[in-house]
């Protein structure tokens, strides 16, 4: 089973067992969650397929999430030549790791 899932304005290719992190969500580590806006479900072999209309209606993926972290840090770098203009700025993205635990049609 595959399907195509919208979370944090990305979406996602997901299939059961996969690892996948997405944008921060509410929760602690080892809870269950779902994704709602599930807009694509679709068998292995690509027979059975179903698309939204934005959404599946009814279709729902379980996740449970293993990890709350943030990213690497990102460092940005403005500079203005001749102006003897630099300025340095970082940035660490927080993100959620979940386990895909079942799609559900």
């Amino acid at each position: 089973m595959i399907a195509v899932i919208k979370t944090g304005g990305k979406q996602y290719k997901i299939s059961p067992k996969d690892r996948l992190r997405v944008e921060k969500l509410e929760g602690e580590e080892g809870a269950k969650i779902s994704f709602e806006e599930v807009l694509l479900v679709a068998s292995e072999d690509g027979k059975e397929t179903v698309i939204g209309d934005p959404t599946v209606k009814g279709a729902k993926v379980e996740a449970t999430i293993l990890k709350q972290g943030r990213a690497r840090k990102i460092e940005i770098v403005k500079h203005i030549p001749k102006k003897r203009h630099n300025v340095r700025n970082g940035h660490r993205q927080p993100f959620t790791e979940v386990l895909i635990e079942n799609i559900v049609k």
